[in-house]
């Protein structure tokens, strides 16, 4: 290893074990193991007893363009289109009908390396009654629609994205300078 070991030895049994030196990268599963396992651990004792679902939220090549210059901006009207789709949906009395809960984590780089914002959710299989009294729960592995999530989350994004230019809060370079204009936009 470039930084190193050294020997480990029970001074009772005299068991040896090579132990490489630490590099410190949040990535290096000697490193931060312990320090992910611990977290899973707080995470897992966090959830309910009820199956999960994992919903991912994706920004199309466009506007994943514009958040190349706008990251704040754009990344936090991902979440809150993203957040704001699940609950609406789950809390409509043709879906689901209940108050849910949901973790979700920003991911900007895709498989490939490249950029890709989307953001995961896990959330649970169910929720509150809009009376707070009772548990509903989904139908067995079947939490939401894919395509009206998909539609209203695409109508959210588009009508933040909006009202965040109409407000000036997006900056456009390049190939998108055209952008600036609220017609072009």
């Amino acid at each position: 290893a470039a930084l190193g070991g050294h020997v480990e030895a029970c001074e009772d049994c005299a068991h040896t074990r090579i132990a490489y030196n630490s590099c410190g990268n949040r990535h290096c599963p000697k490193c931060q193991g312990a320090a992910a396992r611990d977290w899973l651990a707080e995470r897992e004792a966090e959830l309910l007893p009820v199956p999960y679902f994992h919903v991912v939220f994706t920004l199309p090549a466009a506007i994943a363009d514009l958040a190349w210059s706008n990251k704040a901006v754009v990344y936090d009207l991902l979440f809150k289109a993203a957040a704001e789709t699940t609950l609406t949906l789950a809390a409509d009395l043709k879906h689901l009908g209940a108050r849910i809960g949901l973790t979700a984590v920003l991911h900007t780089w895709g498989s490939a390396m490249t950029h890709h914002p989307h953001v995961h959710m896990i959330v649970p299989g169910g929720g509150l009654s809009p009376d707070g009294t009772r548990w509903i729960a989904c139908r067995p592995n079947f939490f939401l629609p894919v395509r009206i999530l998909s539609k209203l989350f695409r109508r959210l994004i588009l009508d933040k994205l909006a009202t965040a230019h109409a407000a000036g809060h997006l900056r456009f370079f390049g190939a998108h300078t055209d952008l600036a204009d609220a017609k072009a936009f």
